[in-house]
């Protein structure tokens, strides 16, 4: 996979980006609702390890992939992500 730099990112790759953080800050909200608060940061640090973890992606089919994934895996974590939106784009 060859490595993009900042001023090869495609229109795709900045909407991604804003998808990928908008979804992270819903998940980060969604989280106030676990009662723990240990619990809780646990589960933030989870939920930015996955994302800093795929941070070198550049492939946007794989991006779309691995944010949908995300979606899902906090969707069946969360109970308050039970109204996240699904991306159909």
């Amino acid at each position: 996979m060859a490595v993009l730099h900042s001023n090869q990112l495609t229109l795709k790759h900045f909407v991604l980006r804003k998808q990928v953080l908008d979804f992270y800050r819903y998940a980060v909200r969604c989280t106030r609702g676990i009662p723990h608060p240990q619990a809780r940061v646990e589960t933030i640090a989870w939920i930015r390890s996955e994302i800093e973890r795929n941070r070198h992606l550049t492939d946007v089919n794989l991006i779309e992939d691995k944010l949908r994934i995300c979606r899902r895996e906090v969707k069946q974590l969360l109970p308050a992500a039970a109204s996240l939106p699904s991306r159909k784009d």
